[in-house]
């Protein structure tokens, strides 16, 4: 999986991040110590930490992902990171 999503509401930067959905590596999600949960009346599950955004990317970085962009929509602010993998197609 060469990219991921993180994200946080505004009025929480200092945690919790969502870090992943259903579908993300569930390596990346266990070394971020991500927990899956699953709100009431959704029908999908996200991975959560209580750190705040700021580790989470730098532990991300120390896996070698780069912040591609980042973004606030309403109030919830969003980065994507990519990983360069070696596979060539």
């Amino acid at each position: 999986m060469p990219y991921i999503l993180i994200s946080t509401q505004i009025r929480l930067e200092t945690g919790p991040t969502m870090v992943g959905d259903e579908y993300s590596d569930p390596s990346i999600m266990n070394y971020l110590g991500a927990r899956k949960t699953t709100m009431l009346g959704n029908n999908f599950s996200e991975y959560h930490v209580d750190e705040p955004p700021r580790l989470v990317l730098d532990k991300l970085d120390k896996m070698g992902f780069r912040v591609v962009s980042m973004t606030g929509v309403g109030q919830t602010l969003v980065w994507c990171l990519h990983k360069e993998t070696s596979d060539a197609l």
